[in-house]
């Protein structure tokens, strides 16, 4: 009878670990970014349907690298989580860092517990508050780790390479526009031959605190992300925000929000100023 081969349990850890670190480095990079107004993500994704960056309550967005299939399970269940919890007790008590311990309590279990192969997936859960001092950010690693963003986060593909450009560009509480320009060079100069992102390899959202609906997040893309990385493609029949000429108040938010990608920022519009008028 042949004796099973010994492996330390830090051994098997440390192989765990690697395994992971090689997957989350194979795909693309996202960056969370804190600007003025709210938090800005922003990530390589050619792809129109199979989203790294999405909402999860309303302040809430979640954003991932590494491995689409298992940070979708994640997502879905901080969705479904955030929903119950805002069901059961208060919308407010729905918060980022609570969301943040969930996941990684998931994650450290899967990665020292579970007897498959541990998840290749990292995450980022941030919040946005009334004011850019109450704004929060997370991030989860692959074997549960928790810590704060601070100013910006790159997670996943070539994370330290895109890291480095973006530290010397970064400006606190500085506009949309520049964060956002600043992290589509940082994530084209990723340690291979420089690049030009065109806006259609970008995924683009923003938590922002100045919208008036209860939901703050918001996907940039087309015309307005154009417009916002100083491309071609801006919309020429932008009339400058004068609705004089072109209905309702409601509809032209409504036609905006659209242009913008935020088509169910569209539908809080439409729903909002329904609301209002019956009142």
């Amino acid at each position: 009878m042949t004796t099973p081969f010994y492996v330390s349990p830090e051994q098997i850890m440390k192989d765990r670990a690697e395994y992971a670190r090689k997957g989350i480095s194979r795909g693309r990079s996202v960056a969370v970014i804190f600007y003025d107004k709210g938090i800005l993500f922003v990530g390589e994704n050619p792809s129109r349907a199979l989203h790294k960056i999405s909402e999860i309550y309303d302040r809430i967005a979640f954003a991932a690298a590494g491995r689409y299939n298992e940070y979708e399970q994640l997502r879905i269940a901080g969705v479904r989580h955030a929903d119950m919890r805002g069901y059961v007790y208060d919308r407010r008590d729905v918060t980022g860092r609570a969301l943040a311990n969930t996941y990684a309590q998931a994650l450290g279990t899967m990665f020292s517990e579970g007897s498959g192969k541990p998840y290749e997936v990292e995450l980022a859960v941030a919040e946005v508050g009334g004011e850019a001092a109450d704004d929060q950010g997370y991030r989860v690693t692959f074997d549960g780790q928790v810590t704060d963003i601070r100013g910006f986060q790159v997670l996943g593909g070539a994370a330290d390479a895109v890291s480095s450009v973006l530290e010397d560009s970064f400006e606190e509480h500085a506009s949309l526009e520049t964060v956002l320009n600043a992290a589509v060079d940082a994530l084209g100069r990723d340690g291979t031959e420089p690049r030009t992102l065109a806006p259609n390899q970008l995924e683009v959202a923003v938590l922002d605190r100045t919208r008036p609906q209860v939901r703050k997040f918001r996907r940039i893309a087309g015309p307005a992300l154009a417009r916002l990385l100083g491309r071609d493609g801006a919309d020429e029949n932008d009339n400058g925000g004068n609705d004089s000429d072109s209905g309702t108040g409601k509809d032209a938010a409504a036609e905006t929000a659209i242009a913008d990608g935020d088509v169910l920022g569209a539908v809080d519009d439409l729903l909002e100023d329904g609301d209002s008028s019956e009142s």
